[in-house]
């Protein structure tokens, strides 16, 4: 019998070389197949993720709707009432945040290129007329001769040639907008079927691994999984709290102090603040930019604003709403989204915190375990008597006959 499980492992073994060998001689092939099955793969991936977001509203959504209906009309239309609500509530706000920041961002963007010239015109000017305080730089400003019209023109010509070069390549810009739409209608009726039968889905889930996975494996997958459920929810739910009041604040807080576009840069640092500690910074930079173009003082102070208001929201809000939520320590914050960016981009900086804090508590539980195990569960060791021997080796004195 022995000899019979030493052939088997042998047999495995040999069979993990070999795959292991063919994956290393065909690489290429072996790489391409991935890619191709990721591509197909693709829209059920993107439903997963658009019905796992949906899902925590849905469950707000269904606690508030006739929640003691256990039949009739109010417990047939609670699953489909929520999943539309949780549709029309996300499209609703994506809608507002681009209806505020798009046209007021295009025509900062005009500004700002048609003050671009004025602006270097200025400076140059200035440096000329102080030419004993920058007395190379004027000289050497006053001999170019910089004719910023026909500069700002050459540009324009230049982008206008690109975008007829884009123009070129229409077809391929066509199909790919169109592929993307595809992929997102299907991700979205697949999030919606999943919503639709959540619970039957989670039953044969849990069928099909009691037929075929070890009851210790079982509860080790079910540790892992439940764990970075709870960290990826409570990540969510977090982050757009976060969100909305940093962004509140930052509305309030602008309109106080008199600065433009005070709705506008509030929703676009609402919505850049989903990008865990950087994100907000980003909204920041774009707000000084729009401001620059009415007032560079009120650009200046709006910067102070926002250091302030940064301060408040790393120190007392993001800690309480999200750092506890998650029980992650802020150290680990920032190393998971230095390396989930560097990795994914944007996707990784989403993905770096509750990934990191889900292994982070994983280990935090597996480590307690260990060091709390009973000492019953280690080596006994044998008793010694007070004058320094051990009672197995003490002999007993016999009587004298």
């Amino acid at each position: 019998m022995e000899n019979r499980k030493m052939d088997l492992r042998i047999v495995k073994y040999f069979l993990l070389a070999a795959v292991l060998v063919l994956c290393i001689r065909y690489f290429d092939v072996l790489l391409l197949a991935v890619g191709k099955l990721w591509g197909i793969a693709v829209p059920l991936t993107m439903g997963c993720v658009i019905a796992y977001v949906l899902n925590i509203i849905m469950r707000a959504l269904e606690r508030l709707y006739f929640p003691k209906a256990k039949k009739g009309l109010a417990q047939k239309s609670r699953r489909p009432v929520c999943i539309i609500l949780s549709l029309v509530l996300i499209v609703a706000v994506i809608y507002l945040v681009f209806q505020l920041v798009v046209p007021e961002l295009v025509q900062a963007i005009g500004i700002i290129g048609a003050g671009i010239p004025v602006l270097f015109e200025q400076a140059t000017d200035w440096l000329v007329a102080n030419a004993e305080v920058f007395p190379g730089i004027a000289e050497e400003l006053d001999s170019l001769q910089i004719d910023w019209n026909s500069l700002g023109q050459n540009v324009l010509n230049y982008l206008k040639a690109g975008v007829g070069g884009v123009l070129n390549s229409t077809v391929s810009i066509v199909s790919s907008v169109v592929s993307s739409v595809v992929n997102f209608v299907i991700a979205l009726i697949f999030a919606i079927y999943i919503l639709s039968n959540k619970e039957k889905l989670a039953d044969q889930g849990k069928r099909i691994v009691r037929a075929y996975v070890k009851p210790g494996w079982r509860q080790v997958a079910k540790r892992i999984v439940c764990t970075a459920d709870q960290a990826f929810s409570s990540f969510i739910i977090g982050q757009m709290t976060e969100a909305v009041i940093l962004g509140t604040l930052c509305t309030v807080g602008m309109l106080l102090c008199r600065f433009p576009y005070a709705p506008m840069i509030g929703a676009f640092i609402g919505a850049t603040a989903l990008i865990p500690i950087v994100g907000a910074y980003l909204g920041a930079a774009v707000g000084v930019i729009m401001i620059m173009t009415q007032d560079p003082l009120k650009a200046v102070l709006f910067v102070v604003f926002i250091v302030v208001l940064q301060q408040l929201e790393g120190n007392l809000i993001y800690p309480k709403v999200v750092g506890s939520s998650i029980g992650l320590p802020g150290i680990w914050v920032l190393a998971a989204v230095t390396v989930g960016g560097g990795l994914l981009g944007i996707s990784g900086m989403l993905l770096g915190v509750p990934t990191a804090a889900t292994v982070y508590k994983l280990l935090a539980v597996d480590v307690n375990e260990r060091n709390s195990r009973p000492a019953g569960k280690r080596k006994p060791q044998r008793p010694v008597n007070k004058g320094g021997e051990h009672p197995a080796k003490r002999t007993e004195k016999r009587p004298e006959k």
